[in-house]
């Protein structure tokens, strides 16, 4: 059974950055911080692990407890220091988590799924624009094809990234083959 993993939290191909987590508020008298995690690669976070703030600036994590969902940026030692951080997102870049984030057989990462075309029985029903999760399911975010939208089919349509929908998906060549995608088209 094929699957999609997740790396990012809605990021395009376009992007040179993926935000794989957010840092909440302090925690504690040492400049701990809590940290939402927006990927399902939580190996990426080690101590001496770095991550961009924005284009420019990173910051490296002197100290990780994945368990309690904290970490310690190096240099900022006390609340009153590491404040500054609080609502900061962390990028990685997408060569890095290729490089640090193994996949099984049969996954990918979001990144590779947006952008592929969609095909049902040779037939194009448009192209991936973003993946979402929705509880515990990913979801194929599809821009209907121009063609079909001359016939009054919907602008887009969400398609569950699973079986018996999935049939096969080719990274290199960005196509997915599907069945049963027309139907919730038409129902859209």
């Amino acid at each position: 059974m094929e699957k999609v993993t997740v790396s990012m939290s809605n990021q395009s191909p376009n992007s040179k950055l993926l935000h794989i987590a957010t840092i909440g508020k302090t925690v504690g008298l040492y400049g701990d911080m809590k940290l939402h995690i927006k990927s399902d690669f939580p190996e990426q976070f080690v101590k001496g692990a770095t991550f961009f703030i924005n284009k420019k600036e990173s910051i490296t994590l002197e100290e990780v407890n994945i368990q309690r969902g904290l970490i310690k940026i190096s240099g900022y030692p006390t609340p009153e220091s590491a404040k500054k951080f609080t609502n900061a997102k962390l990028y990685t870049t997408f060569e890095k988590t290729k490089e640090q984030c193994h996949l099984e057989e049969g996954e990918f990462f979001w990144f590779d799924i947006i952008g592929c075309s969609v095909y049902e029985n040779k037939k194009l029903l448009g192209v991936v624009e973003e993946v979402e999760r929705i509880a515990i399911a990913d979801y194929l975010q599809i821009k209907t094809d121009d063609k079909l939208l001359e016939t009054g089919h919907a602008k887009s349509f969400l398609l569950p990234y699973h079986e018996p929908f999935i049939v096969a998906t080719d990274i290199e060549k960005k196509v997915i083959e599907v069945s049963g995608a027309m139907d919730i088209l038409e129902a859209s």
